[in-house]
């Protein structure tokens, strides 16, 4: 993996840089063969809160995690060991969309190198693919607006996101409320 460290609002020393790469490359045990993507790694610092955001891209899944702390290495390792989750959690499903693409190798290990075989359940370090349980289908009409009457609508409801038709581009948008309690806009890719 090749890692792109940045910093926003601060300057990422060569020791915060090599602690980012070294905790980064462990996941590197989860994979079949060394990914060779391109590691996209935000530390930044607002009012005492340290931040950090990873994303990698790698083939039929992007993997990406955030944390915030009151230090910026404990924040490091809470995001590696998101990361780590998220692995866990969708390798089963990762693995099969790979192998459906017609590519024979698989993406992630089975085993993560722990010494522990999948029917080893009593010691498995990780559960199977957690079935996903639909409660609810809402369906409704999109009517036609701008991003500004968006927000507000998404506003009066109550609601963190929004799907609305937007009148500009004729395309189906969400804006949501972000963290920061700023707004985003997700667009369609053509």
């Amino acid at each position: 993996m090749i890692y792109n460290v940045r910093g926003q609002r601060m300057d990422v020393t060569d020791a915060l840089r090599d602690y980012v790469e070294k905790k980064l490359s462990r996941l590197e045990r989860y994979f079949e063969a060394p990914p060779k993507s391109d590691v996209h790694v935000t530390l930044s610092t607002t009012k005492g809160r340290h931040a950090v955001e990873v994303t990698i891209p790698l083939p039929s899944v992007l993997l990406r995690a955030e944390d915030k702390s009151e230090d910026m290495y404990a924040s490091i390792d809470l995001v590696v060991d998101k990361l780590e989750r998220q692995i866990r959690k969708h390798k089963t499903k990762v693995n099969r969309q790979v192998k459906q693409s017609g590519t024979s190798r698989a993406l992630f290990k089975e085993d993560y190198g722990t010494g522990y075989s999948r029917s080893s359940t009593a010691l498995a370090p990780f559960e199977e693919e957690e079935e996903f349980e639909l409660v609810r289908t809402k369906s409704f009409n999109l009517k036609p607006m701008d991003v500004e009457e968006a927000i507000l609508q998404m506003n009066m409801v109550g609601h963190n996101f929004y799907v609305f038709a937007n009148s500009d581009t004729k395309d189906v948008n969400v804006v949501y409320r972000r963290s920061d309690g700023k707004y985003g806009l997700i667009e369609t890719a053509e």
